[in-house]
C-alpha cells in the first residue's frame, strides 16, 4: 500500500529540561528544513548565515516523492503546491532527438502516494523560510563561523558547543548543526583538516527562458502545453529541461565537460561557446538555446562521505547535507537528501528525554544510522548516470538504450520482483532511467523517514539492552 499522503507534524512542547538550544550553521535548503523539524520537536533553533541577505541563486528543482512527502510532513503541501509544476513524464531521448524511453510520473505518484513537483529554487527556499520562522526560528546574517568550541558541565554529563565568528562574536547552544553546503567549513572544523570537494569532471550551464518567445514556434510550445522532464544523453554531455512557475518559465541545464579555471566554482557563461557544443544536437535544442541571452557556469563536485562519523564525540556539533554527502545532480536527489537529512535529525531529537550527552549521543547515532548508507548510496549512483548519461555512439550506448527499452516494457505494471526482471534476462537495478522501479525507486522514491527512525532507534536499543558495541552505546545502556 501506497504511503500517502502524510498529515502535517503538531508542533510538541518541551519543558526546560529537554528543550535544546540548537543552532544550525548556513539558511540553504537543507538548514532550513532542519529548523523546521526541530523546531516541530519542541526545541528552540537559531540560524546562522553568513551572507549579508537571505536569498537563494539557482533555477529549476526537482522535487521526487521522497521530498514531497517531507515537505507535506511539515505542513507546506498547500503552500507549495502553489508554486510547482507536476511533471506528465520524464523522457529519455538520443542526443539526436530520437526518443528512447519514459517514465510516467503520474502513475509513480499513485503507488508512491506524494508526487513529483518541479520548482523554481527561490520559491522552494521561501516556503522554508517562512515556515520555520512561523515555527519560531530566530535568523542571524553576516556571521561567518571560523570555529567551534566546546564548553563541558561541572558534574560532566553535557556539553555546551560555541560558534566563533570572524568578527569575534561567539553564540552558545546544546548543538550546533552544520548545514554550510558544499563548500562546508563545518565539515573542516570537524574533521581538524581542510577537507575541498572533489571534482568529477563536468559543469552545468544553467538558464531560465520566457515561454512566450517558445509559444510563438509550433516546434517548441508542446514544451510548455504539456509539462514534461526531458533527458537528452549524448557523448560526453547531457541536457535537461522543465517549465516552472505555471508554463512562465523553462528551465534548462546543459553537462558538458568542465573546463573551469582552478579555484573558479562559478563564471558567467559564453552563450555562443554553449551553443557551439550543442549545435549538432536534437534542432529543438539549437532553437532553444537561440531564445538565450545570458547563461553561467557551475562547477560539479561532490562529497563522497565522511568517515569515522558525522557528529563529534561530545555529542554538540553535527552535519548535514552537502556538507556531508553532495553528490551530482544526476539523480535530482541532492537537495531531497538534504531535506530528509533535516527531516530525520529532528525526529531523532524529538525523542530525547533530557540534555545529557548520552541521549544527545543516542539521537545523533540514530540520525547517522538512517542517513549514511542511505546518501552513500545516492553519491554512488550519481556517479554512475554520468558515465551511462555520456557514453559515446557504439556498442555501449546501444546496450543502454537496450535496457532503456527493455525496462520500459514493465510500465504501469508496478513494483517488481527481482525474479521477475531476472525472468526476462534483465537485473534489478540496472535500468538507467534511474527513478524507475528497475533503477532505484523502490528504495530511493519510497523512502519514509518517520519509518526508518522507529526501525533504526529499536535497533539501537536491542543492541544496547544484549550488550558489547560502541563506546556511544556503553553510554546509552547507562542511562536505560
Amino acid at each position: 500500500m501506497a504511503p500517502g499522503i502524510p498529515s502535517p507534524i503538531q508542533q510538541q512542547y518541551r519543558d526546560d529540561a529537554s528543550r535544546l538550544e540548537i543552532i544550525i550553521v548556513g539558511a540553504g535548503l537543507g538548514g532550513l528544513g532542519a529548523a523546521i523539524s526541530i523546531l516541530l520537536s519542541g526545541h528552540t533553533v537559531h540560524i546562522l548565515e553568513s551572507a549579508s541577505e537571505i536569498g537563494e541563486i539557482g533555477a529549476g528543482i526537482q522535487c521526487l516523492p521522497n521530498s514531497t512527502r517531507v515537505l507535506y510532513s511539515w505542513g507546506l503541501g498547500e503552500k507549495l503546491s502553489q508554486h510547482a509544476t507536476c511533471p506528465r513524464l520524464c523522457n529519455m531521448i538520443g542526443w539526436k532527438g530520437n526518443k528512447i524511453s519514459d517514465m510516467d510520473f503520474h502513475s509513480y505518484e499513485k503507488e508512491c502516494g506524494t508526487p513529483f513537483w518541479d520548482f523554481h529554487r527561490a520559491n522552494l527556499h521561501m516556503g522554508l523560510l517562512e515556515r520555520a520562522q512561523e515555527l519560531g526560528a530566530k535568523l542571524t546574517t553576516k556571521a561567518k563561523i571560523v570555529d567551534v568550541e566546546y564548553e563541558g558541565s561541572a558534574d560532566g554529563e553535557s556539553t555546551i558547543a560555541i560558534a566563533l565568528c570572524e568578527d569575534g562574536r561567539r553564540f552558545k547552544a546544546d548543538l550546533i548543526v552544520g548545514a554550510d553546503g558544499i563548500n562546508s567549513k563545518c565539515r573542516e572544523i570537524l574533521l581538524g583538516h581542510e577537507d575541498p570537494p572533489l571534482l568529477t569532471g563536468d559543469l552545468a550551464y544553467r538558464l531560465l527562458l520566457s515561454t512566450e518567445d517558445m509559444m510563438k514556434d509550433p516546434e517548441l510550445k508542446g514544451f510548455v502545453e504539456d509539462p514534461q522532464v526531458n533527458y537528452w544523453i549524448g557523448p560526453d554531455a547531457h541536457a535537461v529541461n522543465y517549465v516552472l512557475r505555471g508554463g512562465k518559465l523553462f528551465n534548462m541545464v546543459l553537462l558538458v565537460p568542465d573546463d573551469m579555471p582552478a579555484g573558479a566554482n562559478t563564471l558567467a557563461g559564453n552563450v555562443e561557446e554553449m551553443r557551439a557544443l550543442y549545435k549538432d544536437w536534437d534542432p529543438r535544442i539549437p532553437k532553444l538555446l537561440a531564445l538565450c541571452e545570458q547563461v553561467h557556469k557551475w562547477r560539479l563536485m561532490i562529497r563522497p562521505g565522511l568517515d569515522p562519523t558525522w557528529s563529534h564525540e561530545s555529542a554538540a556539533f553535527t552535519i548535514l547535507g552537502d556538507a556531508a554527502h553532495a553528490t551530482l545532480p544526476y539523480l535530482a536527489s541532492g537537495a531531497g537528501m538534504s531535506l530528509e537529512d533535516g527531516h530525520v535529525l529532528g525526529i531523532c531529537l524529538g525523542k530525547i528525554k533530557n540534555k545529557s550527552i548520552a541521549e544527545k549521543k543516542r539521537a545523533l547515532d540514530v540520525y547517522e544510522r538512517c542517513r549514511r548508507e542511505r546518501t552513500e548510496r545516492v553519491v554512488s549512483r550519481g556517479n554512475r548516470q554520468q558515465y551511462l548519461y555520456h557514453v559515446h555512439d557504439g556498442e555501449e550506448q546501444q546496450e543502454r538504450d537496450r535496457k532503456l527499452c527493455a525496462f520500459a516494457e514493465f510500465n504501469g505494471e508496478g513494483k517488481i520482483s527481482r525474479e521477475q526482471y531476472e525472468a526476462r534476462g534483465l537485473k534489478d537495478e540496472d535500468d538507467p532511467l534511474a527513478w524507475r522501479w528497475g533503477g532505484v525507486g523502490s528504495w530511493l522514491l519510497t523512502y519514509v523517514c518517520e519509518d526508518d527512525v522507529e526501525q533504526r532507534w529499536m535497533e539501537l536499543e536491542m543492541e544496547s539492552r544484549r550488550g558489547g558495541g560502541s563506546a556511544s552505546e556503553e553510554i546509552i545502556r547507562a542511562v536505560l
